[in-house]
């Protein structure tokens, strides 16, 4: 009888020893695939700008709060229609070289931009255009501003005129990607090079003492500041925002 009760305790001892080992396995093989995961998704170096729920990361430029931007349907959205206050959407964080990508749609006879290298100092610099360069977002079918060949849309605004013909009408989603490295920049617009240049050089220079942004002395001087979507007053809408630092 003592025989038959040792015998029972080792089996049931053994048991657990093996169910024990067989968790641990378990839990070791998901962490090491989640760590395989989390390398594997840090190795591309993409950083996601929107969460597509909130706004966390962004702020209202010269505000604590985030004026008359939402997150809606998956998008960042600015209704024109709100009471709050005006003020483009700034990111809490600032990028030096980068390559950013995201997509926009405008409603129709709309205008707003994706400025970059922004000074996030409203008491200092009044708006993020004083001090950051601009992708030109516009319905180029409707608005006015496509009266201007640098104002169209996928333009470096009111410097370089984009290759005619990427953008798609209001209302349907663009592509584009916005590369600033050691000096080289470059606009796609739904996969089209629609903008080629050099910054910071003496032709930077020129350029800048020809468009509107001449009266400004800062702008387009900084190679490190903050993305900025712009509040021009009329609907749009931003998503799949994501950036990688080069």
């Amino acid at each position: 009888m003592r025989l038959l009760k040792t015998i029972a305790a080792a089996s049931i001892l053994f048991a657990a020893c093996n169910s024990s080992s067989s968790d641990t396995a378990a839990t070791d093989t998901t962490a090491a695939a989640d760590a395989t995961t989390e390398t594997s998704s840090s190795d591309t170096g993409w950083i996601s700008l929107f969460d597509g729920s909130t706004l966390n990361g962004w702020h209202a430029f010269g505000q604590t709060g985030t004026g008359k931007w939402s997150a809606d349907s998956g998008a960042i959205y600015l209704n024109s229609a709100s009471k709050a206050e005006d003020g483009d959407l700034v990111s809490n964080d600032s990028f030096g070289n980068f390559d950013l990508k995201l997509d926009w749609k405008i409603s129709k006879d709309g205008n707003s931009g994706i400025l970059f290298y922004v000074q996030d100092d409203k008491a200092k610099y009044e708006d993020t255009y004083k001090t950051g360069p601009e992708m030109q977002v516009l319905d180029d079918e409707r608005n006015e501003d496509n009266k201007t060949p640098t104002h169209r849309a996928g333009s470096l605004y009111d410097m370089i005129q984009a290759t005619p013909g990427a953008v798609k009408p209001a209302e349907e989603w663009n592509s584009v990607e916005i590369v600033s490295n050691n000096g080289k920049l470059d606009f796609y617009l739904n996969g089209v090079h629609v903008v080629n240049t050099t910054i910071f050089d003496d032709n930077w220079t020129k350029m800048i003492a020809n468009s509107k942004f001449k009266q400004w002395p800062a702008f387009g001087t900084f190679k490190e500041g903050h993305i900025a979507l712009q509040d021009h007053g009329h609907d749009v809408w931003f998503r799949n925002i994501m950036i990688k630092k080069l």
